[in-house]
């Protein structure tokens, strides 16, 4: 357990979303119950059809995927490289949306008869993204290869692909990066959705997906179904944190079921070590089977986590398993000592009201876990945040997180002047720094942050979707409720407002921090859990709630609880 943090976060303000029109009018078209449809209309969805598209998407609805940028030219040069059964590497990334569409790709290729070499950089030598002593350790591994395919990685790399065109080596690019401002990789195709203005949602294992598709409309394989890869899709788009919108929400939906029912030996072992049993939702990819497969290529080497993809051994598989859950608690060990010095670090600068934004750095934290403690101390004080860690050269690679209304990457144009290279996306970025210069970094980060960010964007919000009564919640309710799922990035997990329940004191202590306890409202009572509860600073009830509406497994039953994010006393 870490020591509580000295320094005082302003507690978040409540604000019930205001009723969107429609409504009413979308309950009586579609027979939904007034909260369901308050719901729907708060996500865009206004009519019957709109209605039944969202809660019931069918796979029917996929789009064209030669309409993505470049796909064409892709296709006729991968099945090329398929007639011609040409020298192909797979060159990838460590994080799970890396190795999932390596998985992906490999698999359909191979269905095709072509057998490729894979590549993952690691992240202690060759570092995220396609380089140029990654480019030196394929060839040394495979020899020169006639392709080089880019899987979540490239966009930016246009010395790189430079360097694969004048060695004569055809490089295709499937990644969903933003494009540097200095222009297109020089790549024979670059299959990206920042080239055009739509599917901006997708990421690799999407785009993956699409490419698969696009090649089986070209030529198809009456033994290959498409469908049976949906469970790595929602692996990798779930890890990412990409929007759960339009295509992505359908294939996330329908890769969780085949997640649930996988054959794949290397999954079905990691979901037994990692408690994941019956349903499978968003939750458990982000907090159980997502971390497990990171954890390879954040401490060691992600090639664990692609062989457990790819495992057809159920032993091996189990083995697999078990090698990424050691990794996964070594990785929560240096995660915790990385943590502990943070916050120590943060300690010291002052009252965290007048500070716009946080950046740390030091010579002792490992490369692979800053990014999750940024995340961490982000959401903790509700700022823009970078940690750095820096080799004995005083090279520093940093991890950042943001905050609505501060783009990341573009305050990384910003303050150019002061790193050696960066970027990401709007919410998570990536740099290098000079130790020397982290200081200058700093004072450059925390203004551009505070022109951004006004003090209400620098106070956390809490949004509560609507305000419910306990008998609101009834079994009919809770059947049509579970179709808005699966929650996720742009899809967001309502939060409920329900006022003066009164709840049974004590309740029941879990694992000495968290609560099991019973609200009443009005003659109607419901379960609730609490975590991480302040035990013995309870606040006076009767209280207001914030709080979800969950489904779980038990023994093969499905089971509905409330789960409390915050409580006060009763206004």
């Amino acid at each position: 357990m870490s020591e509580p943090v000295p320094f005082s976060i302003r507690p978040p303000r409540w604000l019930l979303k205001p009723v969107v029109e429609g409504a009413a009018e979308l309950a009586a078209d579609t027979g939904l119950s007034p909260l369901m449809a308050h719901l729907l209309t708060q996500r865009g969805v206004a009519t019957v059809d709109q209605a039944r598209d969202f809660l019931v998407p069918k796979l029917a609805s996929l789009g064209d995927p030669t309409v993505l940028p470049e796909m064409k030219t892709a296709v006729e040069r991968l099945l090329k490289a398929v007639d011609e059964k040409q020298r192909v590497v797979l060159y990838g990334d460590y994080d799970v949306d890396g190795v999932t569409s390596m998985a992906l790709m490999h698999l359909i290729l191979k269905a095709y008869g072509l057998e490729t070499h894979l590549f993952l950089p690691t992240r202690m030598e060759e570092g995220y993204g396609l380089s140029h002593d990654g480019i030196a350790k394929c060839y040394e591994q495979f020899g020169k290869p006639d392709m080089l395919v880019a899987l979540d990685c490239g966009t930016t790399s246009l010395n790189e692909v430079a360097k694969l065109r004048q060695d004569g080596v055809d490089c295709v690019i499937i990644d969903h990066h933003e494009l540097s401002p200095l222009g297109r990789p020089d790549c024979l195709a670059l299959v990206n959705p920042k080239l055009g203005k739509d599917h901006h949602y997708f990421c690799t294992a999407g785009l993956v997906f699409k490419v698969s598709h696009a090649l089986l409309k070209a030529r198809m394989i009456k033994e290959y179904d498409l469908k049976d890869t949906l469970d790595l899709v929602a692996l990798g788009t779930v890890a990412d944190l990409v929007p759960l919108v339009d295509e992505n929400r359908l294939l996330v939906r329908r890769g969780l079921e085949a997640l649930a029912q996988t054959p794949r030996h290397g999954l079905r072992a990691l979901k037994q070590i990692a408690g994941v049993e019956g349903l499978v939702q968003t939750h458990h990819v982000g907090f159980r089977l997502g971390p497990r497969l990171n954890a390879a290529g954040r401490l060691d080497t992600a090639a664990t986590a692609l062989s457990l993809l790819l495992s057809s051994d159920p032993a091996e598989g189990a083995e697999l398993a078990a090698l990424l859950e050691a990794h996964n608690k070594d990785r929560q060990s240096v995660e915790q000592q990385v943590h502990l010095e943070a916050e120590a670090m943060l300690s010291t600068i002052g009252d965290i009201e007048k500070v716009s934004a946080i950046v740390l750095g030091s010579r002792k934290w490992h490369p692979g876990v800053i990014g999750i403690v940024a995340s961490r101390i982000s959401r903790m004080c509700h700022r823009p945040t970078i940690l750095v860690s820096f080799d004995e050269n005083g090279i520093g690679k940093g991890s950042g997180r943001s905050i609505p209304g501060f783009s990341l990457v573009e305050a990384i144009d910003i303050c150019r002047a002061h790193l050696l290279g960066g970027g990401g996306h709007a919410m998570a970025a990536g740099i290098s720094v000079e130790e020397g210069r982290l200081e200058s970094f700093r004072e450059a980060f925390s203004a551009a942050a505070r022109e951004a960010l006004s003090k209400e964007a620098m106070t956390p919000l809490l949004e509560l979707d609507a305000e419910v009564r306990l008998r609101d919640l009834s079994l009919n309710f809770l059947e049509s409720y579970k179709l808005l799922e699966p929650f996720g990035q742009k899809n967001p997990e309502p939060l409920f407002l329900c006022r003066r329940v009164t709840p049974r004191l004590p309740g029941r202590l879990m694992k000495e921090k968290h609560l099991r306890i019973m609200l009443t409202q009005d003659g109607t009572s419901m379960e609730a859990r609490w975590f991480n509860a302040p035990i013995g600073r309870l606040p006076p009830a009767p209280w207001d709630v914030a709080m979800r509406v969950q489904r779980g497994w038990f023994r093969g039953v499905e089971q509905w609880q409330l789960t409390l994010e915050a409580v006060r006393t009763a206004e």
